[in-house]
């Protein structure tokens, strides 16, 4: 049978989409990155405690006094764990996602409910946005969106508008027809028929598909994350890639917090605003009997509660600083623009990057460092979501991506090396010392190759070309993962002495570690070695001068590249920034020499 070209045809689809409605997916981003920095900027205003209270309020009003004092044990809990922003922010996201999922799916929904073929037209489409794997649905939002924020949004609700329609068709078909019918008999348009009759009859099971729609919402910000959305989403990503399993407890405690709030405050506020709701709690409250830990303030309390808190946290400051103007002195080359910077979790990349923020900081940059992998890492620059990167290994690992993207993206030459790439093994494993030995002892390591990121470029590499120079492609499995983990799985087998074969490249502080071999690589299936470039975005170069000139001049020799690595791997995990402080600390004189700002610059190495 014929390979149907289904790919191709929705490749060149989309392809004439970003070139004919460009405009149109500007002007929709514009609309969500408004409405997120509207909404982020008021739930990041206020001190965490104070915005954990008024949550609280709603909470008590909603649920009752223990379900208030819940909302604020679990907010308190977030604020914490030193999480409350990257909550907001997912808060944030959520939100915005789920107002225009559900602008888009209850009109919808009402229109299948009031028409067959406009329901059964909708069904596969339906049925097509819940099955589809959701981070399929990232490849287009970044092509039509961008990194960031828009695409992240636009995924989440494309995937979770599905539940919204259906509810709300099966609401209000569910309306008992023989109301409908003796609303019609009295006279009533079909309008007033819709608007007071089936909508609120059916509130509670719209309410339902309300609460669907912020679950699955929520059920998407880790995925959402891998396009720079930040927040938690970020976070759990950041974790994963560095394996961090304490950062992505917390993280993911910090989702369930919010997941369980959402979930009980629209259920609550389902049964408020439907008739039947109300009906069933003003009969309760007639009976009596309820307990203390049930009550409900009326709602006039609950917005005088807010109102007070609100107007106590503007008397008394804490509605978080002011920003002040940018000190004017010498080194404040960047007066407080924003430089947005990606890396890859390799080593040298947490390295360079970290080492950089502080760097453009110290020069009165604001910098946001985010973690991608490659593939994501590189369509941001060539769309111009991120400045630059400080890890693309050229002429050979990257060199996929480059011939992808190279003419969006500028090259602001190498600052290390020759670096290479290798597959190593324990010194243990005395046998084995070439690639072309690896045959024989392939039921030693299980036939397998522990190796990192998929989408790294020497995986490709080592797929393509390296194993079938020594015929080993059928011999062997390259396991994908992450480089954290590719390093736990040395880390466990050396410790008991067992046979493993890892990709490493050279420098890595793992050989300081540990007493490993570089496999030899008689047929040069590997290349020669790569230089480590910074590369950035068209543009770049004319919107920070100083900057791209720094970039451009920038180099670390391998002593203190591999101090640094080292300075960080002893700091830990989140510690990052302090160990790059400490480091340049002990080197005076180091940052004017990368970043030197006019006559005062001092040109002596540290």
């Amino acid at each position: 049978m014929p390979r149907l070209r289904l790919g191709d045809w929705v490749d060149s689809g989309v392809d004439w989409l970003v070139t004919h409605l460009a405009w149109l997916f500007d002007a929709v981003k514009a609309v969500v990155e408004g409405m997120y920095d509207g909404i982020s900027d008021l739930l990041t205003a206020p001190e965490p405690l104070l915005l954990a209270g008024i949550l609280a309020v709603v909470a008590w009003w909603l649920r009752g006094l223990l379900g208030g004092v819940l909302a604020f044990a679990g907010f308190a809990l977030i604020d914490s764990l030193d999480l409350w922003e990257q909550a907001m922010l997912t808060l944030s996201l959520v939100l915005v996602a789920t107002l225009i999922a559900l602008v888009i799916s209850i009109p919808l929904g009402v229109w299948a409910a009031r028409s067959r073929t406009v329901g059964a037209l909708l069904r596969p489409v339906l049925d097509l946005l819940q099955t589809m794997p959701s981070m399929v649905l990232l490849i287009p939002a970044i092509l039509f969106f961008g990194m960031g924020v828009p695409a992240g949004v636009i995924a989440t609700l494309i995937f979770a508008l599905a539940p919204g329609v259906r509810m709300t068709e099966l609401g209000i078909r569910q309306v008992d027809a023989e109301l409908v019918e003796a609303a019609e008999a009295f006279g009533t348009t079909p309008r007033d028929t819709l608007l007071r009759v089936q909508l609120p009859l059916a509130l509670p099971t719209i309410m339902a598909g309300v609460n669907q729609v912020i679950m699955l919402g929520l059920s998407m910000v880790v995925i959402a994350g891998m396009v720079g959305t930040g927040g938690l989403g970020g976070a759990v990503n950041e974790a994963i890639g560095q394996l961090d399993i304490g950062l992505g407890f917390e993280a993911g405690l910090g989702i369930v917090v919010l997941a369980i709030y959402l979930d009980r405050v629209t259920g609550a506020l389902g049964e408020q605003i439907s008739p039947l709701g109300r009906r069933a709690a003003a009969r309760a409250r007639a009976a009596g009997g309820r307990r203390v830990w049930h009550h409900r303030p009326r709602p006039a309390v609950a917005v005088v509660g807010v109102v007070v808190l609100a107007l106590a946290a503007g008397g008394m400051g804490v509605l978080g600083p002011s920003a002040g103007p940018a000190e004017a002195s010498a080194a404040n080359v960047g007066k407080g623009r924003e430089i947005e910077l990606g890396y890859i979790p390799w080593d040298e990349g947490i390295a360079s990057t970290y080492l950089w923020q502080e760097i453009l900081e110290r020069r009165g940059f604001e910098v946001t460092t985010t973690q991608y992998a490659a593939g994501p890492l590189y369509t941001g620059l060539a769309t111009g979501r991120i400045d630059f990167q400080t890890d693309s290994w050229l002429p050979t690992t990257h060199a996929e991506y480059w011939e992808r993207y190279g003419e969006r993206l500028d090259d602001l030459g190498s600052w290390y090396g020759p670096t290479s790439l290798e597959l190593a093994v324990p010194a243990y494993m005395t046998d084995v010392n070439s690639l072309a030995d690896l045959e024989a002892h392939a039921a030693d390591v299980g036939g397998k190759i522990v190796g990192i990121e998929p989408s790294a470029g020497m995986m490709g590499l080592l797929k393509d070309k390296v194993l079938k120079e020594y015929g080993l492609q059928d011999t062997f499995e390259v396991v994908d993962g992450s480089t954290p983990a590719m390093l736990a799985e040395l880390k466990r087998a050396y410790a008991k002495q067992q046979p493993i074969v890892v990709t490493l490249w050279s420098p890595h502080w793992a050989y300081s570690d540990y007493d490993l071999k570089k496999l030899k690589d008689p047929e040069g299936a590997w290349g020669e070695g790569d230089g480590v470039h910074t590369l950035a975005r068209n543009g770049f170069a004319e919107d920070n001068p100083e900057v791209a000139a720094w970039l451009r001049d920038f180099s670390m020799t391998e002593e203190q590249l591999t101090g640094l690595e080292a300075r960080i791997q002893q700091a830990g995990k989140g510690q990052e920034r302090d160990a790059v402080r400490a480091w340049l600390d002990e080197r005076p004189g180091l940052v004017d020499t990368w970043a030197p700002v006019g006559a005062g610059g001092n040109r002596a190495a540290g």
